[in-house]
């Protein structure tokens, strides 16, 4: 299993009049992280991109469970639970605030995909051979 965290402090404008972190500003949380846990592995969209490999977001889901607040400290995790073996990778996300309450889940599912011809592909060897070791 993979697992990386990132923190996150919540701005004024990702919130509502009542100071709560506005539901649709948690999908960028998420791709933070996303892009953070590549960039653990050594690489970015970026070099992902230069490879001629997309990663389109095709399914969402995402469970809301305690609010979280205008200037809290945020960690948000993401977990590879499975090492991808075909033309899908599936990100699970959890929410935590300073106190390590559990704010929100999410499971997001990107495809690998070939840029110039949008056909679904494997992963990537280079980011294969990374994640490997984290699934022995």
């Amino acid at each position: 299993m993979f697992t990386t965290e990132t923190q996150l402090r919540v701005r004024y404008a990702e919130t509502d009049q009542m100071g709560v972190v506005y539901h649709s500003n948690y999908f960028p949380y998420f791709e933070s992280a996303r892009a953070e846990s590549i960039r653990q592995l050594g690489f970015t969209y970026a070099d992902m991109e230069k490879m001629g490999v997309i990663m389109p977001v095709i399914e969402v889901q995402c469970r809301y469970i305690r609010p979280a607040l205008y200037d809290d400290l945020l960690t948000v995790k993401v977990i590879l639970k499975e090492l991808p073996v075909h033309h899908k990778i599936e990100f699970h996300h959890e929410v935590l605030n300073e106190k390590e309450e559990l704010l929100a889940t999410a499971r997001i599912i990107l495809y690998f995909m070939e840029a110039k011809t949008m056909k679904r592909i494997t992963m990537p060897e280079p980011l294969l051979k990374k994640l490997q070791p984290y699934f022995s």
